[in-house]
């Protein structure tokens, strides 16, 4: 059984990767984040508290659990956050990806990585892997600084980069899909972009794409996106759709309408095609995966109804 260390694990893409893989019964996993427990409270998925930007501690973790494989989904992807404070964003997003490659080289493990269309200025979307990357914000300079080191060193790396990501989990951060159901949900209005297009992507198409990139041994960059280009705007109102909110609390906005820290790529969007013939993968488009959004939404709320002490894994609304 092939040893896979997740950093990030209480997030919503690393939640999504440790159910897919410990579906297989084929990995003994170590899980880590930056809190301090693990949002499973389960036994057979052990839990170590890490920060990655303490080289100390990282070296120390991998040294000990000797992964053959580390997923990496720590970051922080806030992306004004990224832009206001600096010296933060780079410690978390670059930083940290030296901690783990310094120790995965120690002990021969390759790496996961996660990446954004962030690293492409967003003026000739959609784009392929060999489109030249020209980030415009400070998150997009810090996830291609990243994945420059991991490109320059000699160890195995697969990056994947995707964009909108969505989807359910335990207690996790509201996504763009999860603030319009909160939103809507209460009948309160939304302003929401239409200058913005790109592939929303659910969760579980990227962590899929994960498990079969680990599974079939490949390298190299891939881009994991949803099947079709939306707009914010346009994802917004099929989200109303499917849920039978009302769209009329959808008010369609321009980007510089928001005024924020940082600047976003317009025209943006990922070439999937790559992605789709080596690893097999097909990801869902926007109202299919909103569908099966919608399903686990409704999943999760009968599980905490029926149950007042499992009432913590339910999402808030």
């Amino acid at each position: 059984m092939k040893r896979v260390m997740v950093t990030g694990a209480n997030g919503l893409l690393g939640q999504k990767v440790i159910e897919l893989l410990s579906h297989t019964g084929n990995y003994n996993f170590l899980l880590t984040s930056i809190e301090e427990q693990s949002v499973f409270h389960d036994d057979i998925l052990p839990y170590v508290r890490l920060d990655i930007t303490r080289r100390l501690d990282v070296s120390k973790v991998v040294d000990e659990f000797e992964p053959e494989i580390i997923v990496n989904t720590a970051a922080i992807t806030d992306v004004d956050l990224c832009e206001t404070e600096r010296a933060q964003a780079w410690k978390a997003n670059v930083s940290g990806v030296e901690n783990l490659l310094y120790a995965a080289k120690l002990v021969g493990a390759s790496i996961v990585h996660l990446s954004t269309d962030y690293v492409f200025d967003g003026k000739s979307g959609p784009y392929d892997e060999h489109a030249r990357p020209n980030p415009l914000s400070y998150y997009g300079k810090t996830k291609l600084a990243s994945e420059n080191i991991l490109r320059l060193s000699e160890n195995p790396f697969t990056i994947i980069r995707t964009m909108i990501l969505y989807g359910v989990g335990i207690n996790v951060k509201l996504n763009f899909a999860l603030w319009l159901v909160k939103n809507l949900s209460e009948r309160k209005p939304v302003r929401v972009v239409d200058d913005q297009v790109g592939n929303p992507t659910l969760v579980d198409d990227l962590a899929y794409a994960i498990l079969k990139s680990i599974e079939l041994g490949r390298t190299g960059i891939y881009h994991v996106a949803g099947r079709n280009l939306a707009s914010r705007y346009d994802f917004a109102l099929t989200l109303a759709r499917v849920f039978s909110f009302d769209k009329r609390l959808i008010t369609p906005i321009k980007t510089t309408a928001l005024k924020q820290p940082a600047p976003r790529p317009l025209k943006s969007g990922l070439i999937t095609l790559k992605a789709e013939t080596e690893l097999g993968v097909k990801p869902m488009g926007v109202e299919d995966g909103i569908a099966v959004l919608k399903n686990q939404l409704d999943a999760q709320k009968r599980f905490s109804q029926g149950d007042d002490s499992t009432k913590h894994h339910s999402y808030s609304l």
